[in-house]
């Protein structure tokens, strides 16, 4: 039976807190009606007519092959997809359903295609899996405060088993941890409600289910949302991990103000995952997306404030990426091919954060991430002239001298950097300078 153990925690967590971004991939049937993942929810509809879409799914131009070099291409080192959502249909070949993308028009094993494409460029493989399915019969139909015939006396709950339910559930994740080789992340989402109709912990036979998959994967890391969803933050915050822990917190359409820590001040391992848009699956009618400058600097704040960000795409019915997500991801690879050396291995400078921007660390080597300019020199608050070894500018290499001027003898606990002349930030995005401190 699993129990935690910290030295082995922090072992297996190492790849993760050094590789800090990662693509999340919301995937399935509803891409269809491509009005969100939570379309059947929101509007109550009913199993007749939303499962029509199950027998119109084929993604004719699925290739994960693409995906996985895009999420490469922009500096992203893991990928976590949506094997099963919570309407219950399989990107994979389950035996304990029939509603799964082999029994769909395009006939095929869609995790097993995305988890070979992913591995064959380098990047680690995540899925995701919900406890919620609205297409069982014996999940909660009524009395549940989310699914979709909530409320329904046409409905009712009385006959349904709900342990019939946790052994199909059960049989699901075995096969996901079973016949799709080393699986580096499983993201179960998600628990919910509170007193004694709370869907949460035990609720989900989660000890069971837990000491199943780290069996089964030795090494796989789990996020929080056996005990919470992203509201709150786990049995690691208390100080006293259950069997079912989460290895990381996953706040959602959020970066926290502070960083997280647990109740006694340590730091905890956390993942910001948020949206392009506003929605988490291909969702015709919301074209905000964010800036890809706003985004790259998100990226940056997580990793200022020792966090990572698992950034979310939601493919069309066809399973192409939206352009716009594409263009989003070019950008960051244009970016991280400067840069990636102030994310990966980096985190929390523990200094205050600079009225320009933001630093991330990685042992001695500062990154002063820059998002505007300041009038005259540089400020680099918090440094002192004797322990700097060197200033570089990251993205070329270029020494920036430490100003010496008149200009700045009234500041003499500040070191100021000299730019050069030019008023306008070499990246407008995020010029990062490196500051390597003397040993």
């Amino acid at each position: 039976m699993y129990q935690f153990d910290r030295k082995e925690y922090e072992k297996r967590m190492q790849w993760y807190v050094h590789d800090r971004f990662g693509m999340f991939i919301h995937w399935g049937i509803y891409s269809i009606p491509a009005k969100g993942v939570w379309y059947r929810s929101e509007a109550r509809v009913s199993k007749e007519e939303y499962y029509k879409y199950f027998h119109e799914f084929d993604p004719v131009d699925y290739d994960p092959k693409k995906w996985a070099r895009a999420a490469k291409n922009a500096g992203m080192k893991y990928a976590v997809l949506t094997a099963k959502h919570h309407d219950g249909f399989c990107l994979f070949d389950s035996q304990y359903t029939d509603l799964k993308s082999t029994n769909t028009k395009c006939g095929r094993d869609l995790v097993k295609e995305y988890v070979e494409a992913f591995r064959a460029e380098g990047l680690k493989v995540g899925l995701y899996f919900s406890l919620l399915d609205w297409y069982h019969e014996d999940y909660p139909h009524c009395g549940d405060e989310v699914h979709p015939m909530r409320g329904n006396p046409d409905f009712p709950d009385e006959g349904r088993n709900f342990d019939r339910y946790l052994t199909f559930m059960h049989n699901q994740v075995r096969e996901l941890c079973t016949n799709y080789g080393k699986i580096d992340i499983f993201w179960f989402d998600y628990s919910y409600g509170e007193g004694e109709n709370a869907m949460r912990g035990e609720k989900w036979r989660a000890t069971e289910l837990v000491d199943m998959v780290r069996t089964l994967q030795p090494g796989v890391i789990i996020d929080n949302r056996l005990e919470v969803s992203g509201i709150g933050f786990g049995s690691l915050w208390e100080g006293n991990p259950t069997a079912y822990h989460g290895d990381f917190v996953s706040p959602e359409q959020i970066i926290p103000p502070q960083g997280l820590q647990d109740k006694n001040g340590k730091d905890l391992i956390w993942e910001a995952c948020f949206t392009m848009n506003g929605h988490w699956g291909y969702t015709k009618d919301d074209p905000f997306f964010k800036p890809s400058s706003l985004l790259i600097r998100k990226l940056v704040e997580c990793v200022s404030k020792g966090g990572n960000l698992l950034l979310n795409v939601g493919p069309d019915a066809r399973g192409n990426i939206p352009p716009q997500s594409l263009s989003i991801l070019a950008d960051f690879g244009e970016w991280m091919a400067k840069n990636s050396q102030s994310i990966y291995g980096c985190g929390k400078a523990g200094m205050e954060k600079p009225e320009m921007g933001r630093i991330t660390r990685n042992g001695n080597t500062l990154y002063y991430h820059l998002f505007e300019n300041t009038v005259g020199c540089m400020p680099l608050i918090g440094l002192k002239k004797n322990n700097i070894e060197k200033i570089r500018m990251l993205s070329t290499g270029a020494e920036v001298p430490i100003a010496q001027s008149w200009i700045y003898d009234n500041y003499p606990d500040i070191v100021f950097a000299d730019l050069g002349p030019d008023p306008v930030l070499a990246d407008p995005v995020d010029t990062v300078l490196e500051v390597v401190l003397k040993e």
